[in-house]
């Protein structure tokens, strides 16, 4: 083999290995979280979030039962600051007056556009609500997508929370009941501007949004919802 081949050929798997990289799944580890506390991987913006013990595994708990609507998490200038550095003033003041939802943004995932997001929940309880959600397209305005299952209405749902104001952007059409303190899959992908939501492996929520996203991620819930979460993934796909 020649020497130019030699190097077109090492060139050839240097981009092929760096392709199979990018499409690496990352898992959110939380086995070195401490059971009791606020959890470090999850950066809590809204609500009320710790980590708490489950078949004595580590899971992430959103507690409504003790968070007050339109109350930011305490510590929020340091979790803003981490996420996107000097630029968090933006994302500080909108948190603070649209403070309507409880989510945690995913702290060592820089951004996602392309791929798929999965995650494990628990529904633990809840009066008004007994949600659970994929947090999506976090902007450093506070803007987001979020896709939740939702235990009083048996659905998923995709919202779009954009300058203070949530909006229903698409609704599923199947029913989807489950049962309190159970496991359950839900997962949603993103190609481009096509998206597509599963729960338990079956398709739930198909839309077409009209831009490509590009953003944070993390976890969602509402109002009185006490969920618990495990196995956040995120799997890039190709650009």
């Amino acid at each position: 083999m020649r020497p130019m081949h030699r190097l077109t050929l090492f060139a050839a798997l240097a981009v092929c290995a760096f392709r199979l990289d990018a499409q690496k799944a990352t898992t959110v580890d939380l086995t070195r979280e401490v059971a009791g506390r606020e959890p470090k991987s999850f950066l809590p913006m809204v609500g009320n979030w710790v980590v708490t013990k489950d078949d004595g595994r580590n899971v992430i708990f959103a507690d409504g039962r003790v968070w007050k609507k339109g109350q930011a998490a305490g510590g929020l200038a340091d979790k803003a600051r981490a996420i996107y550095g000097a630029e968090h003033e933006e994302f500080i003041d909108n948190v603070k007056a649209f403070a309507y939802f409880p989510i945690a943004v995913a702290r060592d995932i820089p951004d996602f556009a392309n791929g798929e997001i999965a995650v494990r929940f628990k529904m633990i309880g809840g009066t008004l609500d007994r949600c659970a959600g994929i947090l999506f397209n976090v902007k450093p305005n506070g803007d987001y997508l979020a896709v939740r299952f939702n235990g009083t209405e048996d659905n998923v749902v995709l919202w779009t929370f954009k300058e203070g104001k949530r909006t229903f952007t698409k609704r599923g059409t199947e029913n989807f009941p489950l049962e309190l303190g159970t496991w359950n899959d839900l997962r949603m992908t993103v190609h481009g501007t096509d998206f597509k939501a599963y729960l338990n492996g079956k398709l739930a929520v198909e839309f077409t949004l009209p831009a490509p996203v590009s953003g944070k991620v993390g976890l969602w819930s509402k109002t009185d919802s006490m969920s618990e979460f495990e196995g956040f993934t995120v799997t890039p796909g190709a650009k």
